[in-house]
């Protein structure tokens, strides 16, 4: 199997290229099984991957060499091991599921341009696929960029929609920001082991000082902010809601945003030797997981909630990071994969049925329109909430308890944060489902159940939802339970060796998932009392509320702190520099030649008088240039 592992993201490329060369002359049947069937082939071949190191171990297979030069060379290798065996799973499974999905969502489109989305959608895929497989950093950054340029393109897919543009575009720039300080670690690490290759720079890592280890991974942080959406660099992914919610379910839960996350799982070594960066990691993870939930608390558009959820669970997957339980944070990847997709391709269903309406407190009563989208959206609810025995209990739980060994004020703040996305995940769900329908006549005549290419999606994520988190059952519960842990050991096993080692009693973890599931249920039932009988007029819009509802007033921050004074750069150098100054001397030239010409030619004036008067004229100018006054007065001697 491992000789066949590049024909993983090959198939995904052969999609792009068929659909996006075909897009005109193609039908939207035939579109649609491309895309879909390519993603499904790419399945099957990680599922046997997933298989073959689970017996074999991991593999190296080296294509070509990449860069060739005297000084070094990167080879373009794919590495398959437990890391990205389960990437592999989580990118291609839910990867189908969603294109699948799409199939339906999308078919309003004109077949040109539903060729268009299926393409960028499997370049996507592809770009992801080359992220997780490439055996060093530098074929990692290309699958990295290749993502970034993915997420522009769809993110923007409506382009005649300018705010669409503008969110398509803030999402390309910031994260550039980003990949400029993972570009530099790379610079770093070339500069000083000469290779790039993962299993040559932990093997070396003696040979970097500390200084350089901290730098390196403060880089290589910085990267994984702006492409995981951190503080400071998390105002781009809410934006990403412009474009179509498949897009959304895809960037949210098996491609872009779990980048990071990936990263500094496979470079756990170089984080394991740099403490100062792990704190820095787990405090804006932290800071994050807080900061994104409260502004969830108060969003009424049903994306916009789910991406602050995004945000949020993004921060306790670099929480788990930056206190060293990689396991857990890969862990929470994987749950969330399955309650992140179910709940935005829910979202898509409620959206679609609502003829594009996203606000929640135009919905309400859709349980008994859309029985399926119903209860499989509040399994997902249920799995997020961290409710067991769903998948969300069991990983968000291993994140917490390792936070509460290395630090218990990081573990009451990640509860904290826990108890805020139970409530507004249930202020959705019953805006949403519960209650009156609160939208229009023509709205309510038209409400039906999606297609079954959208439901049976939603059906597979809700049982991925409740199940998915039992191949991580913690220890307390059952002595060598948690399979994945023992999967992915060979890939943590350096860093294992190295970090200090704190166990909790059996009884405390038991009460610390009592109280906190207690508090959790306890915070539901509240979120669902007060809303069930919500009526517009009784929203709150001033104070803390309206803070809340315009996100902290980040974005406008953003604009008068960077933004406006950049653009006022910008003009003082278009303006003063370029126009007045350069083009001005360019220019300038230009006028002076055309004013002169207009003057010369005012010369030929058709009069033989003049000319012979030029003539002469002429002829003594070149007697004055070409003699002396010596030669002149010789020869008016001889003349006189």
């Amino acid at each position: 199997m491992s000789k066949l592992v590049y024909l993983i993201p090959l198939f995904p490329l052969l999609g792009f290229l068929i659909n996006g060369l075909g897009r005109r002359s193609l039908s939207k049947s035939m579109i649609a099984i491309v895309g879909s069937g390519s993603i499904l082939a790419s399945f099957v071949l990680s599922v046997l991957a997933f298989f073959d190191v689970k017996a074999n171990g991991a593999s190296v297979i080296t294509l070509f060499n990449f860069i060739d030069v005297e000084s070094f060379k990167v080879a373009f290798a794919f590495q398959v091991d437990q890391l990205s065996s389960i990437f592999l799973l989580i990118i291609t499974g839910i990867g189908f599921l969603i294109h699948l999905y799409s199939s339906a969502y999308m078919n309003d489109e004109e077949p040109q341009h539903y060729g268009r989305y299926f393409a960028y959608l499997n370049l996507f895929v592809f770009s992801m696929l080359l992220l997780v497989l490439g055996a060093n950093y530098v074929i990692m950054f290309i699958g990295w960029e290749g993502v970034g340029l993915c997420s522009y393109l769809l993110i923007g897919f409506w382009f005649k929609n300018n705010n669409y543009n503008y969110a398509a575009k803030k999402a390309f720039v910031m994260n550039r920001i980003g990949d400029l300080g993972f570009l530099l670690a790379v610079f770093w690490l070339l500069y000083k082991l000469g290779t790039a290759s993962y299993t040559e720079v932990f093997a070396h890592t003696a040979q970097l000082s500390s200084f350089d280890i901290t730098a390196i991974t403060a880089l290589l942080f910085i990267g994984a902010m702006g492409k995981s959406a951190q503080i400071p660099l998390y105002t781009w992914l809410p934006d990403a809601m412009a474009g179509p919610t498949p897009v959304s379910a895809l960037i949210h839960a098996a491609t872009m945003v779990t980048a990071g996350i990936y990263m500094i799982a496979r470079s756990n070594i170089l984080y394991t030797m740099a403490p100062a960066t792990q704190t820095l990691v787990a405090v804006i993870g932290l800071a994050t997981a807080i900061f994104a939930a409260t502004i969830a608390l108060k969003q009424n558009d049903i994306k916009k909630v789910l991406a602050y959820s995004t945000v949020s669970q993004l921060g306790y997957m670099f929480l788990g990071l930056g206190v060293g339980a990689y396991t857990g944070a890969v862990f929470h990847v994987m749950t969330h994969a399955f309650f992140k997709a179910l709940l935005f391709l829910g979202a898509g269903s409620v959206i679609h049925a609502m003829h594009h309406e996203q606000d929640i407190r135009k919905m309400g009563g859709l349980r008994k329109y859309m029985p399926i989208t119903h209860i499989t959206f509040l399994l997902a609810c249920l799995a997020i909430a961290g409710i067991p025995p769903f998948s969300g209990f069991f990983s968000k739980d291993e994140i917490l308890t390792a936070a509460f060994v290395k630090n218990p004020l990081y573990y009451f703040v990640g509860v904290a944060g826990a108890l805020m996305t139970a409530f507004y995940m249930f202020r959705l769900y019953t805006l949403t489902f519960l209650g009156q329908f609160r939208g229009t006549h023509e709205q309510e005549h038209h409400l039906h159940e999606s297609p079954w290419q959208m439901t049976f999606p939603l059906i597979v994520l809700a049982i991925l939802s409740v199940v998915g988190g039992w191949i991580g059952i913690p220890e307390v519960f059952a002595e060598n339970a948690h399979s994945l842990e023992k999967f992915l050991a060979p890939i943590f096993a350096e860093s294992t060796k190295l970090a200090e080692h704190h166990h909790l009693a059996a009884s405390q973890e038991y009460i610390m998932m009592g109280a906190s599931t207690a508090a959790i249920i306890i915070v539901i039932l509240f979120a669902v009392n007060s809303y069930k009988k919500y009526q517009t007029s009784e929203e709150e819009t001033a104070g803390v509320s309206k803070l809340l509802e315009n996100k902290w007033y980040i974005d406008e921050l953003y604009d008068a702190v960077i933004v406006n004074p950049l653009h006022a750069v910008a003009g003082f150098f278009k303006n003063i520099v370029e126009k007045s100054g350069i083009d001005g001397l360019v220019n300038g030239v230009g006028r002076l030649v055309g004013y002169g010409s207009r003057q010369l030619r005012l010369l030929q004036s058709g009069q033989v008088g003049s000319y012979i008067l030029m003539m002469v004229l002429a002829m003594v100018v070149f007697i004055l240039i070409w003699f002396n006054d010596a030669t002149i007065m010789r020869f008016l001697e001889k003349i006189f």
